[in-house]
């Protein structure tokens, strides 16, 4: 089972409360979670990749295992931690801000 951390306001439209967990077919990717989390969750296609072209969101990043995996590939293979269910995949909303 893969762990996944969603953003508030991403828990509050799926309507769960803490991390969620998947069954992923196959290799255990940023593509292939992503696509196991809109499966479970249609209402959650076109909040994190846009729908054209599945990139991901501007202002938001993913994260795993303490690393930034938001520029690696869509198929690149995530941590073995992850695959194993030791360690979550994080979506992330970016914070801005600054000083007025």
């Amino acid at each position: 089972m893969i762990r996944v951390v969603l953003p508030a306001h991403l828990r509050t439209l799926a309507r769960v409360s803490g991390e969620v967990t998947l069954d992923v077919v196959g290799e255990v990717t940023q593509r292939s979670v992503l696509d196991a989390l809109e499966a479970q969750y249609p209402m959650l296609c076109g909040t994190i990749r846009e729908h054209g072209t599945l990139q991901r969101r501007a202002f938001l990043r993913f994260f795993a295992c303490e690393e930034d995996l938001s520029h690696e590939s869509p198929d690149a293979p995530l941590p073995e931690a992850v695959v194993k269910g030791k360690e979550p995949f994080l979506v992330v909303g970016a914070v801005a801000g600054g000083w007025i």
